[in-house]
């Protein structure tokens, strides 16, 4: 078995673990609801990845909900194995070529599509049935799963009763306001709203809907709210990114998603959308609005003022937003104690230092340790742009922040190393700033 092999059976088994156990991570069950939980998936039937057992013990769904509590999703990957052996390798190309052709044709078979693929010249070797297999069922892919995904696009009924315990966000077009250049360009509000109580946890007007705003919105509710139980967002890039799904699964939040372009499961949202719109955006005089934080701290105002202490339909009594979260705050979970939230919300990439021990980032070149040169390194760092501090580590040791290159003073420089490996400029520390001086530059 193929590398390629064995990463794509880690990770059908690991993602078939977490999808047992991930919701029962969420920090607002009690231990009664858990207990009925664990019960009610331990005499369900699975289609368990490289298994011929179909169902799971109650004691083995806990000891992996207690590894998943520790460690995170990594903690639910199998051990890794030595298993060799020959087999075809399906491409990057071809793969994406089979998923978006099962995708489109739910009612083909997996054989079916690399027959028609084969046909039109996509695929041009041959593909082994084992491969094959092995590729549908760790993309989820097979006819089983493609039938059960299609039958339970319904609208999802929401009942949650603790604050946080369910966080909804989406994002909706506003008015066209002056940007920092002055020119006219459309706002866009990303909202976080608390299913229990109606209450906007975060809401900022931008002109983009990158996944970092979301990311920042998730940060601002942890550090001054609380822990989250579970998000729900729409299908779009904004709330599905890589980085995205990393920080939530280290965190153990349960991130689920409406289809795109489908209203189910969104009516809280959307309604809160129509509120904005009628009784914030209607009366406003746009023309008055100089910026995007001009039209932030109006839209603040109303919220806290008028939006939250006002009685909501939604809420049993028909009470105000803010009244539910006073009356159910004792529920809140804090962040676990040593959670450290800034290093989490960082991004991390994978980068190849060149033989001149530097590499790049967005555009930038930065200065990597020379006992580094033509390794593969993994860096974190804070994607607000523009990006200056670069933590560096490889083989799980860090090595001090990154340096970016000045390519006209770099041409003055005497480099060397210490035998830690640790940068060592050949600067006089007087002329460098602060924060690139050589001395700093160095330590775990």
């Amino acid at each position: 078995m193929s590398d390629v092999e064995i990463e794509l059976r880690r990770k059908r088994i690991c993602d078939f673990r977490h999808s047992v156990v991930a919701e029962l991570g969420n920090p607002y069950l009690n231990r009664g609801q858990l207990t009925k939980m664990i019960k009610e998936k331990s005499e369900r039937e699975y289609e368990i990845p490289y298994s011929k057992r179909t169902t799971l013990t109650a004691a083995c769904i806990r000891r992996w909900l207690s590894v998943y509590r520790q460690y995170g999703k990594e903690g639910l990957n199998p051990k890794t194995r030595d298993d060799q052996g020959k087999s075809r390798i399906i491409g990057e190309d071809e793969q994406n070529a089979i998923m978006s052709h099962l995708e489109s044709n739910p009612e083909l078979t997996a054989v079916a599509v690399v027959r028609i693929l084969h046909a039109k010249g996509i695929i041009k070797r041959e593909i082994s049935s084992s491969t094959l297999s092995r590729f549908i069922q760790s993309e989820g892919l097979t006819t089983k799963e493609r039938r059960q995904s299609k039958e339970t696009e319904k609208t999802l009924k929401f009942d949650f009763f603790s604050p946080l315990e369910c966080v909804q966000s989406d994002v909706m077009y506003g008015p066209a306001i002056p940007d920092e250049k002055g020119e006219k360009r459309t706002a866009l509000l990303m909202t976080f709203l608390d299913d229990a109580t109606r209450r906007i946890l975060y809401g900022r007007f931008s002109f983009s809907e990158k996944s970092i705003l979301f990311e920042k919105g998730l940060k601002h509710i942890l550090q001054s709210q609380g822990m989250i139980g579970r998000a729900y967002t729409d299908n779009g890039s904004t709330f599905v990114s890589n980085q995205t799904r990393r920080i939530l699964d280290i965190l153990g939040i349960t991130l689920s998603h409406t289809k795109p372009g489908r209203p189910q499961g969104k009516g809280k949202q959307e309604r809160f959308f129509r509120t904005v719109r009628d009784q914030f955006l209607r009366p406003l005089d746009i023309s008055t609005i100089k910026n995007l934080d001009d039209l932030n701290a109006r839209f603040n105002t109303w919220l806290e003022c008028e939006y939250h202490r006002s009685p909501h339909r939604g809420l049993q009594e028909y009470i105000t937003p803010l009244d539910a979260w006073i009356a159910k705050a004792h529920h809140i979970k804090p962040v676990a104690p040593g959670v450290d939230l800034d290093r989490i919300f960082l991004h991390l990439l994978t980068r190849k230092v060149y033989k001149d021990s530097t590499f790049t980032l967005g555009g930038t070149l930065f200065e990597a340790p020379a006992i580094l040169s033509g390794k593969r390194i993994n860096i974190l760092f804070d994607p607000t742009p523009p990006v200056k501090q670069v933590l560096v580590s490889h083989g799980g040791k860090e090595y001090g922040y990154a340096r970016e290159v000045d390519t006209y003073a770099n041409t003055r420089v005497k480099r060397g190393y210490s035998r830690k490996g640790h940068l060592q400029s050949g600067y006089e520390d007087s002329h460098l700033p602060v924060n690139l001086r050589a001395t700093d530059m160095g330590g775990n």
